[in-house]
């Protein structure tokens, strides 16, 4: 196989995320080429440059290092083991980096079935947001043996600000990976529950924004997304229903190592209460629409053309 700086990079997944990632890796100098089931997501990345194809077989057919940008494991199966699926028309030798967020037995799993096939695996989780992605600032929480971090070791400085080599195996970086969901999801709630009896209470929205936020009760959560609620602007960004399916795998992970998470377990009932409201696919800072429906409290409304306000 051609080494890492001729190979041709695969990658599938032109959501928010792959999007931005594979711009990024193309801004690199690197060849891209990639794969969606949506035409729309496909013509989106050949206008930036990029090139795309509609199905695996034809990304296998010029690619030896692929990058899975997908949302969830079930996908990662799909791609890798179903019908038309990678490991049957990759060439021996190839890289995949997994890039979802995945439970980390599951993680351990894929390294040893990609192996029966010749196929190297790096277990690389991302954080940091499509802002990030698009930079190339993604920090990388990885694991993997040497020849793979040596054939995708341009592919990870592209995507990213920091690559942390965490194992020699697949599985240690998404454990990594889900420490950080944990905290991130439960951050975010707790921000969202802050508010809303900040509000409840009589404050301000914008005053008491700049007083947490220098403030010991700060977190990153607090400072990035309340900025979403005080604009009453749910777009989302990071999504509630991914925050279901995170503090899901936190859950399931949680009760494979008989360890008690009560924070986390009330965090998901928040977010799948969220997305039982059908806000499932508004940002996730849209938890807080949960307090709203128990309390009654007024949330900002958003602002659109000509000062008309909408509600959310």
């Amino acid at each position: 196989m051609p080494n890492n700086n001729n190979s041709v990079v695969g990658v599938v997944g032109l959501g928010a995320m792959g999007l931005g990632s594979a711009v990024a890796i193309l801004k690199a100098g690197l060849s891209v080429i990639g794969c969606d089931i949506s035409v729309r997501a496909r013509d989106v990345f050949v206008s930036k440059g990029g090139r795309s194809v509609a199905t695996l077989a034809e990304l296998a057919a010029e690619c030896d290092i692929v990058v899975l940008l997908v949302v969830n494991a079930e996908q990662v199966e799909t791609v890798l083991f179903g019908e038309g699926g990678l490991t049957a028309v990759l060439a021996p030798g190839s890289l995949v980096i997994q890039c979802a967020t995945i439970a980390p037995s599951y993680a351990r799993t894929l390294g040893t079935r990609l192996a029966e096939f010749g196929l190297l695996m790096l277990d690389a989780p991302v954080s940091g947001g499509t802002v990030k992605a698009k930079a190339g600032q993604l920090s990388v929480m990885s694991s993997g043996g040497p020849d793979a971090y040596v054939k995708g070791e341009n592919i990870l400085a592209a995507m990213a600000a920091t690559v942390y080599r965490l194992g020699d195996s697949p599985g240690v970086g998404s454990s990594v990976k889900l420490v950080n969901q944990h905290l991130a999801g439960v951050h975010i709630a707790a921000a969202a529950e802050a508010m809303a009896l900040g509000m409840r209470m009589g404050i301000d929205a914008d005053t008491l924004y700049e007083v947490i936020t220098h403030s010991a009760g700060n977190s990153w959560m607090f400072e990035n997304r309340v900025p979403h609620i005080i604009k009453g602007d749910y777009t989302p960004l990071s999504a509630v229903d991914i925050f279901v399916k995170d503090l899901n795998i936190v859950h399931q992970t949680g009760r494979e190592l008989t360890l008690a998470m009560p924070v986390a377990a009330s965090a998901l009932q928040q977010f799948t209460a969220a997305s039982g409201m059908g806000l499932g696919r508004e940002d996730d800072s849209a938890v807080i629409k949960v307090y709203q429906r128990l309390s009654g409290i007024e949330l900002p409304k958003r602002k659109v053309a000509q000062g008309e306000e909408v509600n959310q």
